[in-house]
């Protein structure tokens, strides 16, 4: 069976080198980018099977609204997106209540930072059985 493709945006190299390596061991195929822009090019580029996200990265926003442009392009709207962020630890908003909105969060799944290894493998595992 192929290995999962999988792209990873999010602004802290120490975040993305950690996730990166935690799905590598675990057989999947990892691509990343550090912003917004490039990981939209990325994903239109490579075409992965599901992507993680930061909610905030150049703005606080940056992630949200990545969500929703994947969402509204038909090549996209069926990928699953994995919000991982720290956002409410920063902020004290909670946003995994809203996650799967159409319009507001539409994302699959949400997991808050720092995630344990084991908790992220299973949350994309499960997104990718969908």
């Amino acid at each position: 069976m192929p290995q999962s493709r999988i792209v990873v945006v999010d602004d802290d190299p120490d975040i993305v080198e950690a996730v990166k390596v935690v799905l590598e061991c675990n057989d999947f195929t990892v691509m990343t980018a550090n912003n917004k822009e490039d990981g939209l090019a990325l994903i239109r580029a490579e075409k992965p099977d599901l992507a993680v996200l930061d909610v905030m990265m150049t703005k606080w926003q940056d992630g949200f609204e990545m969500a929703r442009e994947l969402k509204k392009d038909s090549d996209f709207k069926d990928m699953p997106i994995l919000m991982l962020t720290g956002v409410e630890d920063k902020t004290g908003l909670e946003f995994k209540s809203a996650a799967g909105d159409p319009d507001w969060l539409p994302v699959n799944g949400f997991l808050d930072k720092p995630v344990e290894p084991e908790t992220l493998i299973a949350e994309v595992k499960k997104l990718l059985a969908k």
